[in-house]
């Protein structure tokens, strides 16, 4: 059981140790007219024998009724109608009254092979009989391809309650009498994203408690096979199969688990049903859902909805806790989205609306002003002089998104960042409280199967008092320093692999300026960076799934004890992969390219003789805006590929052979058509939070140079809920449904990108943008008869080149005799302290260190007011759960007084002798 995106499918592993003959250990259930049965109560709820205690307006407290007397044994009633064995939907056993809980699947071979297999399922299956499932086998020759054996697996009310009590599931006690209405005129005011009224039936409401079967009573059980939900009868189905033993080793040793017997091929797959077809001939207005399937389909996964309002509680009911909390998490960014795709498209308006009203780059584009000037070559040899004119084109286009409307936009991001996090901790304690999660990682989560089996050593539980495996801080120690030297070197790989694409860069910028072609020569830049940011997406994409199975076995490694520390750990591993391998670049071109190139007659050639490349006179920012859009959209074109079209074709090419059969005697019962679709991807939905994790970091981290990334984002996320939608209903089997109290690590790694994006915003502003040079120049230099490039570009002497600086060909015809170029700098012109740094540059200096602090300051500041002034706790959650503790506190003296009074009556009726 795990929180952040996993669906318990990390790879199983090893053996165990001999379990005892129950796979937990055994509660006994006391009769119904025992001591302990009329006299224990959860978390001080009470119930005398026959009647519940009211308050002083003669309402029954917490709404408890007796049922004692009732008979335990399971009521054969079906949810909804009864199954038909003929019907294609039919979700019961062949009785048409055991509802099939999960199935397992396998295509019987032959030889040796196949026997072995048959052996390790015929034990498996009687383990699982022996905990009290009912089977049920579907012969290969009942199949429409004539290929698969099912095996239908049914939970009966024994078991279901046992394991309810162990696992320590919350199940209604009373309807919560809370009524509490914020209803403001603004909510009053329909609006088409909400979801039809008619069609969403209205959530029943509930205090809740652990299940014991000593307190059966106390809880709300109206009917027994509706008490417990799908999701939580394939949950506890689960737990069994994940626990049952198959075979034992030389050693002594049993393995277990369904995972096991998947990954040895003796069974092809195991999953719960759907609840039916999700298409129907009538409109849900008219005839209403024929399943929850086809509801969520109609309501959610329609491309059609795409404008909708998600419907959380639905998706949670079905799918489980883990993948609701993802749907709900994924919802509210893309909404908090919207503003800030609003504020960054109206600062690149304003940059298209005043790039021809510049003063700067109208001069540079003028040949009678700046544009004149001749510049010295950007690379040895095969580059020539040039004007600064060729330059216009590439700094109208770094004007969109390098204007002053970009500093005010960082500074919005920086705060909206923090907003979002701010409302999401409060919506997240929301949906805690309303799903009954808020205590799962203390109270609910158990050792994983793969911990057990790994692990010899036992210890007694501090907190429980029982034995348990451990592994002692030695044996940790040496695990997580390896992890760390092997983490290191594949980082070392990355950037070993930035470094082969910026040495392209360098080669091929070279080549395309010594092009005779004028369209190649003036574009030779945007031509570098484009191509270059190509290879490094095919680069990273490639390197992606070498460190996932690094990342699987790294983990793996580590011998963690339960789900939410194994996913934790992972996925901090792969984020720290995929932060470096997507950012390295991005990092390299804002805040490295053109730092460390020296100066004209003393370049750096460090770089394997290679002189390194240096930004053109508008600044690197255009580049830095291209090598985001191509991986940002890249990527996301990318995902969406594989996320539509591979799953398509993948369902497609498997129910091929059942359509074969087209006798009408052979029916294409549910199970086999849930086998034919696809199964979830082994990590769950660790791929979809890290999608949209990095794609947070692009939005955030370098959104100074890319305003429109949060309106790329928004886009992107309105088809990716629907495009996740559609396949966790249509194209999916059905997932376990797990639970999860948040979204877990996925929160503080957002946090450290949030502080990291102040950081890198502030210095790209100051560093790679132009706008603190034109500041400087605005209100300290412009009053002199000074334009702006004849401000930024220094004077060199072409006698002072290094000899392999001097162009081959200087293109005498077109510039004449060459005495002196400018170059991006501010250094003094040749003569006395001729190329030392000049006292604008220190000026300009002073004011980026002091933006940068400025900024962070502030930016800091406003964080702290928002976090300060954003209660973590909503009102109306904090009034529901001041209510219960105060009907628990009430429950429990009630429960005292009777309980005193009780022992006074049976005192007093003892003879005296």
């Amino acid at each position: 059981m795990s929180h952040i995106g996993f669906e318990m499918q990390n790879a199983d592993v090893g053996v165990a140790p001999a379990p005892s003959d129950s796979l937990y250990p055994t509660i006994e259930t006391p009769a119904p007219n025992s001591a302990v049965h009329s006299k224990m109560n959860p978390i001080g709820f009470e119930a005398t024998e026959g009647s519940a205690p009211v308050n002083s307006d003669g309402v029954t407290l917490l709404g408890f009724e007796s049922i004692e007397g009732q008979d335990n044994t399971e009521t054969k009633v079906s949810l909804g109608s009864k199954g038909n064995p003929k019907d294609d939907d039919n979700l019961f056993f062949n009785n048409g009254v055991d509802r099939i809980d999960y199935i397992l699947a396998y295509e019987p071979g032959t030889g040796e092979e196949e026997t072995a297999k048959k052996e390790r399922r015929k034990v498996f299956e009687r383990e699982l009989e022996k905990e009290g499932l009912k089977l049920e086998h579907e012969d290969k020759t009942k199949s429409k391809s004539g290929k698969v054996c099912f095996v239908k697996i049914h939970a009966p009310w024994e078991v279901l309650t046992k394991y309810a009590e162990l696992m320590h599931m919350h199940m209604p006690l009373t309807e919560n009498d809370i009524k509490i209405d914020f209803t403001s005129c603004l909510s009053m005011c329909p609006t088409p994203f909400d979801l039809d009224k008619d069609i969403m039936k209205q959530d029943d409401d509930y205090f809740t408690a652990p299940f014991s079967r000593t307190r059966m009573h106390q809880f709300m059980i109206k009917d027994r096979n509706s008490f417990f939900s799908n999701a939580q009868r394939s949950r506890i189905v689960y737990e069994i199969l994940s626990r049952a033993t198959f075979e034992e080793d030389k050693e002594q040793k049993k393995k277990f688990g369904i995972k096991k017997m998947i990954s040895n091929e003796s069974y092809d797959a195991a999953y719960p049903l759907h609840d039916g077809k999700y298409l129907s001939e009538h409109s849900l207005l008219t005839r209403g859902k024929m399943n929850d399937r086809h509801e969520l389909y109609e309501i959610w996964a329609r491309w059609r909805m795409w404008y909708k309002f998600q419907p959380l509680n639905h998706i949670r009911d079905y799918f489980g806790e883990k993948i609701g909390i993802y749907f709900a998490w994924l919802g509210y960014y893309t909404t908090m989205l919207i503003p800030a795709a609003i504020v960054g498209l109206i600062c690149f308006i304003y940059g298209c609306a005043t790039v021809f009203q510049d003063i700067p780059t109208s001069e540079l584009c003028d040949k009678a002003k700046s544009g004149n000037l001749t510049m010295c070559p950007l690379c040895d040899k095969r580059c020539s002089y040039w004007k600064l004119e060729d330059s216009c084109s590439y700094s109208r286009a770094t004007y969109l998104f390098d204007n002053p409307a970009t500093v005010f936009f960082a500074c919005f991001m920086a705060l909206w960042a923090s907003f979002f996090h701010e409302l999401w901790k409060r919506k997240q304690v929301e949906l805690e409280y309303e799903w009954d999660i808020a205590d799962f990682e203390q109270e609910e989560e158990i050792p994983r199967p793969e911990f057990e089996a790994q692990v010899q050593r036992v210890r007694k539980n501090p907190i429980t008092k029982k034995e348990e495996p451990y592994v002692p801080v030695w044996s940790k120690c040496i695990r997580y320093f390896t992890t760390a030297s092997i983490i290191f070197f594949s980082l070392c790989v990355v950037l070993g692999a930035v470094f082969g694409v910026i040495v392209y860069r360098i080669i091929i910028t070279a080549v395309l300026y010594s092009s005779e072609e004028f369209l190649l020569r003036s574009r030779s830049t945007l031509v570098a960076s484009g191509t270059a940011a190509c290879i490094n997406l095919v680069i990273i994409l490639i390197l992606n799934q070498l460190y996932l199975k690094i990342g699987l076995v790294l983990t793996n490694m580590e011998q963690h004890r339960t789900e939410t520390e194994w996913e934790d750990a992972f996925t901090f591993k792969m984020f720290l992969f995929q932060f470096v391998n997507y950012y390295s670049s991005i990092f390299y071109i804002a805040f490295f390219k053109g730092r460390f190139i020296g100066r004209p007659g003393a370049y750096d050639y460090n770089l394997f003789g290679y002189r390194q490349e240096e930004c053109d006179p508008a600044g690197c920012l255009i580049e830095l805006c291209l090598q985001m859009a191509i991986i940002m959209v890249g990527k996301q074109a990318y995902g969406n590929f594989k996320e539509i079209l591979l799953p398509k074709i993948m369902v497609w090419f498997r129910s091929r052979s059942a359509e074969k059969d087209t006798s009408d005697l052979t029916i294409y019962t549910r199970w086999e058509q849930d086998y034919n679709l696809s199964e979830m991807p082994q990590l769950g939905l660790f791929d979809e939070y890290l999608e949209m994790v990095i794609q947070y970091g692009f939005v955030t981290i370098f959104v100074a140079a890319f305003p429109l990334a949060p309106l790329f984002a928004l886009l992107n996320n309105i088809f990716e809920i629907r495009i996740d939608a559609y396949k966790f209903v249509t194209t999916w089997k059905r997932p376990l449904a797990a639970r999860a109290q948040d979204i877990g690590i996925w929160y503080g790694i957002l946090t450290g990108i949030t502080a990291i994006a102040i950081v890198t915003n502030a210095v790209i502003i100051a560093f790679t943008s132009e706008f603190i040079p034109r500041m400087v120049y605005k209100y300290f230099y412009s009053n002199q008869t000074l334009q702006y490039y004849d401000f930024s570009l220094s004077i060199f002497n072409v006698t002072d080149f290094q000899q392999k600086s001097i162009p081959d060909d200087k293109k005498l015809a077109i510039f004449g005799n060459v005495t002196t170029c400018r170059y991006r700098d501010f250094r003094n012109p040749p003569g006395s302290s001729e190329y030392e740094f000049t006292v604008v540059f220190w000026h300009i200096l002073a004011a980026r260190l002091a933006f940068i602090v400025v900024f962070e300051n502030l930016t800091v500041f406003l964080t702290w007011l928002i976090m300060y002034l954003v209660p973590d706790m909503p009102y109306a959650v904090k009034l529901q759960m001041l209510r219960e503790k105060y009907l628990v506190k009430e429950a429990h003296f009630t429960s005292e007084t009777i309980k005193q009074n009780s022992g006074e009556e049976h005192h007093a009726k003892q003879p005296l002798y």
